[in-house]
């Protein structure tokens, strides 16, 4: 980690964004994701987007990204994802863990 706490870019560290549409607001979706993403030793952020998507921000080992995309297209039990969009791109490196981002 750099000494503002932010872990240095990873070597074979990949990232994605991501929009999950369904009922995926007021089920514990980020929650349950916030949960699973620990367990993977992802990083990043999600959040509830206005028009009732969750957005989803991820980094980690590529294999890992794979279950937590795997998981995004599951949900939560209360959850139904309807559609799961993805936008691969190279991780920034900047998170030291994941959350849920309120702005």
């Amino acid at each position: 980690m750099n000494d503002l706490g932010f872990r240095e870019k990873r070597s074979g560290y990949a990232a994605f964004e991501a929009t999950v549409s369904g009922r995926v607001q007021h089920v514990g979706f980020r929650y349950y994701a916030c949960v699973e993403a620990d367990r993977l030793g992802i990083l990043g952020w999600i959040r509830n987007d206005p028009n009732g998507n969750v957005a989803v921000h991820a980094e980690g080992e590529p294999e890992n990204l794979e279950k937590f995309l795997s998981w995004l297209r599951k949900g939560p039990p209360h959850g139904k994802v309807d559609a799961v969009n993805v936008n691969r791109l190279p991780p920034d490196g900047t998170y030291k863990r994941f959350a849920v981002d309120y702005e």
